[in-house]
């Protein structure tokens, strides 16, 4: 297994006096790609809201070698972790450009990904370049999200539901996004619901129940496991 970029050990959050997360463990290799699977309200989100610095987290996480619990979410991201939230956070005022080079890393030179890159990857943004982005419909929004964190060149992009309310045609675009991502050599941890793109695109998944993980297995080792499926993520 590839050197460990991301490495989480009893992780626990609460909400005000709620606990959320109980014990939460898991790594991500470099350039790996691993889901985190499970029913709304399990704490999939919370997780990563914990990494990020936007829950305060107990326990230890570990990025690059480096333990970063505790850091406010700026000084995450400048350690080079990348966070695609649900919300899709766009500026709706500024223009598709103008989105896009917020996300630059100030005096950062030479990254993996430029304008081009995903003007090439999402034509329908080169083409909206100059509109605001309050105007794109919420499939453009959530790739201008996505390419919006790319530009300042993490080495690991947390994303959370990127396919949620999306168009089957829009769900395969945001897939094909997510393999050239990890072909670049970043890690993704996808938080995500449907278990397809997941199935399709991670080298590992884990699902969560109750605040905890209860399964840690390849994509085959799920789709064999109907009693974890009937459990923790069907509906």
């Amino acid at each position: 297994m590839s050197a460990a970029m991301l490495e989480v050990d009893d992780l626990h959050a609460y909400y005000g006096k709620s606990h959320i997360l109980h014990g939460v463990s898991f790594r991500i290799g470099a350039g790996e790609i691993v889901s985190l699977l499970g029913r709304n309200g399990v704490g999939r989100s919370t997780t990563i809201k914990a990494l990020m610095g936007d829950v305060a987290p107990k326990g230890s996480i570990r990025f690059k070698g480096e333990e970063i619990a505790g850091l406010k979410p700026h000084q995450t991201a400048r350690k080079g972790l990348g966070y695609v939230p649900e919300t899709r956070d766009i500026f709706p005022t500024l223009t598709v450009r103008q989105n896009l080079m917020l996300g630059e890393k100030t005096g950062k030179a030479g990254g993996r990904w430029t304008m081009e890159d995903m003007f090439r990857m999402f034509p329908v943004l080169k083409e909206r370049a100059e509109a605001p982005g309050g105007v794109l419909s919420g499939g453009e929004q959530q790739m201008l999200t996505m390419c919006r964190t790319l530009m300042g060149d993490p080495d690991l992009v947390m994303i959370d539901e990127p396919t949620e309310g999306l168009s089957p045609m829009m769900v395969e675009h945001v897939g094909r996004l997510l393999e050239e991502i990890g072909r670049r050599g970043v890690s993704i941890l996808l938080v995500e619901q449907k278990l397809t793109i997941a199935l399709k695109i991670s080298a590992r998944l884990y699902v969560m129940g109750h605040g905890r993980i209860v399964f840690e297995g390849t994509p085959a080792e799920l789709e064999n496991n109907a009693a974890i499926r009937k459990e923790w993520l069907e509906v």
